[in-house]
């Protein structure tokens, strides 16, 4: 075969497309770790699932929401928004009143990939700083906003002794769909080990209506506890990704 120097030009031109292609879905899949590792639940099969609701605290559907969850009486992981605990921070004081964990979503809910270094650890140092005020001392665990990162994101908050949280299961609720359908989209992916995204609510606005993720929670823990399921909140279950499999 004869050498065409354009002909190695296309193929070195379409490998590069297609990394960044790859780098750039990695930046955003939530079980990606291309950039750094991050907890996405524990081994398939495991009869555990976690709970996680981001964008919160959101008057008055997270307090709804408390009432769903101390009805089965199942503990859940909210990560929160700085601005708004600042603005309601009896929401999240009732939210560790009831047992559940608190977690850092940063303090405007930036897509983080494209912040500085120094905007990056401001985001994530003042949204614990809010926390502080509002709850105390809380857990060390950091969600990214849409899931983005870059490896700069996920050792700014390992240096802050965060540890980082994805996900591998959604509702794809943020754009409010019907409870019907985020609890389908929910459990047709659920086979145990999972973390579960939700939202209680909405990184636009305070006040958004979150009442179908509300009522989708309802029926995901009562349909999934009939078939053997328990509910955990993350550091129970990071304890158990560490113990490996079977526990």
């Amino acid at each position: 075969m004869k050498y065409n120097p354009c002909m190695l030009g296309y193929v070195i031109s379409g490998a590069s497309v297609a990394t960044a292609v790859a780098a750039g879905y990695q930046s955003m899949a939530p079980i990606g770790q291309w950039y750094g590792r991050t907890f996405t639940g524990v081994p398939r099969g495991s009869r555990h699932i976690a709970l996680t609701y981001d964008d919160g605290p959101n008057d008055p559907h997270t307090l709804r929401l408390l009432e769903v969850l101390a009805k089965h009486g199942v503990h859940a992981t909210f990560f929160l928004i700085g601005r708004y605990v600042r603005q309601r921070p009896e929401i999240a004081r009732e939210i560790v009143a009831a047992g559940h964990v608190v977690g850092n979503h940063t303090f405007s809910h930036p897509l983080l990939i494209f912040k500085s270094e120094r905007e990056i650890k401001q985001e994530l140092s003042e949204c614990r700083a809010v926390l502080k005020d509002a709850i105390g001392e809380h857990s060390n665990l950091f969600r990214p906003p849409f899931g983005g990162r870059r490896p700069a994101v996920l050792r700014i908050a390992r240096e802050l002794g965060m540890e980082p949280v994805m996900w591998n299961v959604t509702g794809y609720d943020w754009n409010a769909p019907p409870a019907e359908e985020i609890e389908r989209k929910a459990a047709k992916r659920i086979r145990g080990g999972d973390v579960i995204l939700l939202h209680d609510g909405d990184h636009r606005q305070m006040g958004a209506d979150r009442s179908q993720t509300v009522i989708a929670t309802d029926r995901l823990i009562g349909h999934h506890r009939s078939e053997g399921y328990e509910f955990l909140t993350i550091p129970p279950m990071m304890e158990r990704a560490r113990a490996g499999p079977g526990l």
